[in-house]
Formats: C-alpha cells, sequence, structure tokens
C-alpha cells in the first residue's frame, strides 16, 4: 500500500523555487560583474575614440596654421610698414593706410603693405576676419615665437584681456624703431617652427594612449 502527502500550497517543498538573490532582484537587463566591467570598457573606449579625434582635428588645425603663417610671411616680404596694420589703393590709386580701428577701409583694396599683425589678417583673408579663431590662435604662435621659449607648449586661449595685450605687445615690437622687415619675417618663421613643435608634441599624445 503506497501513502501519499499532500502539502498544503503555503508549504515549501523541493519543487519549490529558490529565494530570490540579490543579482536576480536586479532585474533581467541589470549587468553582473563582467558586465559592468564590460560597460566600463565600452565607455573607456568611446572616450579614447573622442580624444583621438579632438588631437587629429588640433593636428589639421596646427597645418593650417603654418600654412597661414608662411603666407603672412611672403605679405611681410612685399611690403612691411610700422604704425599702421595696413597699406592699401584705394579708388584713384593714392596710397592710404588703415590702423587698427580702421581695418575695414583696407578690405578688397589692393594690399601694398602690412605690419606683423597686419600680415597674419591678410594671409587669413583679410580684415572682415580678424576676430576668427584662426586669426587669434595664429597670432598665440607668433606672440609665443616672441615671448616664450621655442620649446615650451602653447598656451592657447587666453582670456580676452591678455589676449589682446598680447596683440599689442606684437604690434608695439614691430614699431620698434630699429625693427626692419627682416626681423619681423623672421619672427614669423620662428612662429611655423612652434607650430611644427606642437604638431610633435600633439603626436606624442596620440601615441602615448592607444585608442584600441
Amino acid at each position: 500500500m503506497t501513502l501519499e502527502f499532500h502539502a498544503p500550497h503555503d508549504v515549501d517543498t523541493d519543487a519549490t523555487p529558490a529565494p530570490s538573490t540579490r543579482s536576480d532582484r536586479r532585474g533581467p537587463h541589470a549587468p553582473g560583474r563582467a558586465g559592468v566591467r564590460g560597460l566600463l570598457d565600452r565607455l573607456a573606449a568611446r572616450r579614447a575614440v573622442a580624444r583621438d579625434r579632438r588631437l587629429v582635428a588640433h593636428l589639421h588645425e596646427l597645418d593650417d596654421l603654418q600654412r597661414l603663417l608662411t603666407d603672412a610671411r611672403g605679405v611681410v616680404e612685399r611690403g612691411w610698414i610700422q604704425h599702421s596694420w595696413f597699406a592699401y589703393l584705394d579708388e584713384h590709386g593714392r596710397v592710404r593706410k588703415a590702423a587698427s580701428a580702421a581695418t575695414m577701409d583696407a578690405q578688397g583694396r589692393p594690399l601694398v603693405a602690412a605690419c606683423l599683425v597686419g600680415a597674419v589678417v591678410s594671409a587669413a583673408g583679410g580684415p572682415q576676419v580678424v576676430h576668427s579663431q584662426q586669426v587669434q590662435r595664429a597670432l598665440d604662435l607668433v606672440w609665443h615665437a616672441l615671448a616664450a621659449d621655442e620649446g615650451q607648449a602653447v598656451a592657447w586661449c587666453p582670456a580676452p584681456d591678455i589676449r589682446m595685450a598680447r596683440v599689442r605687445d606684437l604690434t608695439s615690437w614691430n614699431d620698434g624703431t630699429d625693427r626692419t622687415a627682416t626681423e619681423v619675417a623672421s619672427l614669423l618663421l620662428t612662429a611655423e617652427r612652434v607650430a611644427v613643435h606642437e604638431v610633435a608634441r600633439v603626436q606624442a599624445r596620440r601615441t602615448a594612449v592607444p585608442t584600441t
């Protein structure tokens, strides 16, 4: 004769599911320890890719700035002036000068000569781009070439008042009593080398942390 035992529904039996563990209570989509590690790795990889893109963009920018400075050197070699930003021909063929406050007067006019800062502005496209980032960062390189050690890292994006003071430094240097066009062109050449040093610095930062 077989005896059968019937357990009430509120009594655990061998078939009753085991109580939920802490990890089970996190839900079906919650990552375990390995999942968290994988999530962190993916986030780190995305940050590394974004960082590398920024560095590559900076390299392209430095290449453009170096070419701009080369063009500015050509402007100075063709004609250099002091105490004004530009010398240009007006509609009657007469030579006119434009200081910083009147740079737009030279827009679209044949350029005869330029000072150090005016040459950078002219190489970038003329007075209408005087406040562009490209011009401002090119002048960062020129000021660095004038006032800092050539191998020292460039201090990009100074405060507006500092940047304005640096432009005044450059114009005062350009207008020095004994200054020559050769010296101005030489400073622009030094600024080109500063850009080359910055390229090497950025490339070193790219190789320091692999992106894969």
